[in-house]
């Protein structure tokens, strides 16, 4: 088995960070075990300006390889989760390198080591009960006796109360504990600057194409053309490149979404590709949340007495209602995340196809994001040119940052279907 860090495709320079750090982490744990030093992580991130992190008295100087607290950032596909996940299994990795053969590594990448907690909001943000309870349950004291891991892995969707809690922890960081927050970058409308000073920054980059196929012939199998292809298509986000060499009903999608430029004839065509786009996210949204939705609505009720026949089960379900009511709301929030999710999928595909006519306009010297648009990119180049092009361009982005922004899905890409027309 490769070790944790092989999966982080294109990232040279962070992995060797990370398995520094890692180095420093278990040099201060040998040292607490030989009773030479306090088991301690340093108070805050080195760096710049930054307070320096304090060393381990009589044993390694761990200033410039550990600290409490991690920011991982990185454009969408970058691995800022990967890079968070293979962090936290080299801190239990037994031999402090990530080995990726030891029970501690093997756990950890699993999704089931005792001392690992892995936050992915469901809905469109984290709320501040549910951070409290993680930093709670953080302060803990490490059950394997390495350390207390808690990977945030969209740190940017906290709430401003929850974003205060975990402030807190990290203000004053328990004994043994690490906080791993993934965001796309440090700006302060991802992550406050108070939480941002008290963190050492991980960028990562968008990984090369062919990094990306490469990780798809030698870990999902996938031919070398098909890798080829989909790593290129994907922009370098390796898990929608992955998602479109082995998923057909991704392949469709894409194919779909491909053809609207060609389908913008009219006014009347504008709005029917509008809600042709819309109700395909929400199609693909329904598909991949009703399996979990089912499964945690059987389980409540079934926790709850539903079907039982004892004195007491009919009053039982009564009172149920309260919390069935609640995971319908968490459902909710999850499945509008969802179809969030998948109509970004879609306005990136149709960005790139816009770049490409963009490039060709300009004849740079450029590799198509979409080899088989190419030809229809390049006669949109000669309708358009490179103003135009870059006028549609414009257009689906300032889609995606309006739904960002909590516009309606729908009156964001009704607008921009017009935009696309009218160029």
């Amino acid at each position: 088995m490769p070790d944790v860090f092989a999966d982080l495709v294109g990232q040279d320079e962070a992995v060797v960070e990370l398995r520094r750090a890692a180095a420093a982490a278990a040099a201060v744990l040998r040292a607490a075990a030989a009773d030479r030093a306090p088991a301690l992580l340093a108070a805050g991130p080195t760096g710049g300006d930054e307070p320096e992190a304090a060393a381990v008295p009589g044993g390694p100087d761990v200033s410039t390889g550990m600290t409490h607290a991690w920011i991982f950032t990185g454009p969408p596909g970058s691995g800022r989760s990967v890079a968070a996940r293979a962090f936290a299994a080299a801190l239990q990795c037994v031999h402090g390198t990530g080995c990726g053969e030891c029970p501690g590594c093997h756990t950890t990448m699993g999704g089931t080591h005792a001392d690992v907690r892995l936050v992915e909001p469901e809905g469109l943000s984290i709320g501040v009960n549910d951070m409290r309870a993680l930093v709670l349950r953080a302060a803990s004291t490490p059950s394997g006796g390495r350390w207390q891991v808690v990977v945030i892995s969209d740190a940017d969707r906290l709430t401003e109360a929850a974003g205060n809690a975990l402030l807190k922890a990290i203000e004053e960081p328990p004994p043994r504990t690490v906080f791993l927050l993934c965001a796309p970058s440090t700006h302060p409308d991802d992550v406050s600057v108070t939480i941002r000073s008290r963190c050492r920054v991980v960028p990562l980059r968008q990984p090369p194409a062919a990094a990306v196929a490469e990780v798809l012939v030698r870990r999902d199998g996938v031919a070398p053309d098909v890798a080829r292809w989909a790593a290129a298509a994907a922009q370098g986000h390796v898990g929608r490149a992955r998602r479109l060499a082995r998923d057909p009903e991704a392949r469709k999608r894409r194919e779909a979404v491909l053809a609207v430029p060609r389908r913008l004839t009219g006014v009347g065509a504008a709005f029917d590709a509008a809600s042709a786009l819309i109700e395909a996210a929400e199609a693909e949204a329904e598909a991949s949340v009703s399996e979990a939705d089912t499964t945690e609505r059987t389980a409540l009720e079934r926790a709850l007495g539903a079907g039982g026949t004892g004195r007491g089960a009919a009053g039982a379900m009564r009172g149920a209602a309260g919390q069935l009511k609640e995971l319908e709301k968490r459902q909710k929030s999850r499945a509008t995340r969802a179809q969030r999710d998948a109509l970004d999928r879609a306005l990136v595909d149709l960005a790139g196809f816009y770049r490409d006519a963009l490039t060709m306009a300009l004849r740079a010297p450029v590799d198509p994001v979409h080899t088989d648009t190419a030809a229809m990119a390049g006669a949109g180049a000669q309708k358009w040119d490179a103003e135009g092009s870059l006028r549609r361009l414009e257009a689906v982005l300032a889609c995606r940052a309006a739904i960002e922004a909590n516009v309606k899905p729908r009156i964001a890409v009704e607008a921009m279907m017009l935009a696309l027309w009218k160029g």
